[in-house]
């Protein structure tokens, strides 16, 4: 593992090549930020980026860019939290503007019906990694296999998954005072 330096030049560099190949949203941005940030060139480490993602869920906007301003932030603090957020904006708006200007002139043509099902297949497989990273992390005792199989089944009977967050940051705050108040 290289540990560049996370200047603000680099850090535009590498946000700007995960903006470009984040295909897929959210989900899929784990296993590209693991990749890019944490194992080639050590700026944080794995638990730090599942915690960002973790947090990045829970806050309102985008996660890929909630991600670039926490990780940014830790980086470079207010300017890294900036240049993140642009690099990896930047070249997503600039391919949907110019994807745009020819949609609908291209969309019937059988290459590229064959081109989005291949991008799908391989967002399914990415967010497929994203929840082995997660699962590996978050369930670790009896306990957690239980909430996890609650909240799951909750979900099955349509209750709002916003609900189910609240009421499982709720839970682990209490099982955080809880721990704590063991270890003192």
């Amino acid at each position: 593992m290289s540990c560049a330096k996370a200047n603000l030049l680099n850090i535009f560099k590498v946000f700007v090549k995960i903006g470009l190949v984040l295909l897929g949203g959210g989900y899929v941005i784990i296993p590209i930020m693991q990749s890019e940030i944490v194992e080639k060139r050590g700026w944080i480490d794995k638990d730090e980026l599942l915690d960002y993602y973790c947090v990045s869920q829970c806050l309102p906007g985008i996660i890929a860019i909630n991600m670039a301003i926490l990780v940014g932030y830790k980086l470079a603090k207010m300017k890294g939290a900036i240049v993140s957020t642009f690099a990896m904006s930047l070249t997503p708006f600039i391919s949907i503007v110019l994807i745009a200007s020819f949609m609908q002139k291209i969309m019937h043509l059988q290459y590229i019906e064959g081109l989005f099902w291949g991008v799908n297949l391989s967002v399914i497989v990415l967010i497929y990694l994203t929840l082995k990273e997660m699962w590996k992390k978050s369930i670790t005792d009896f306990f957690t296999i239980f909430w996890f199989v609650l909240i799951f089944l909750l979900s099955a009977f349509k209750i709002s998954p916003a609900i189910l967050i609240i009421v499982s940051i709720l839970l682990g705050a209490l099982m955080g005072a809880i721990k704590r108040r063991k270890n003192v």
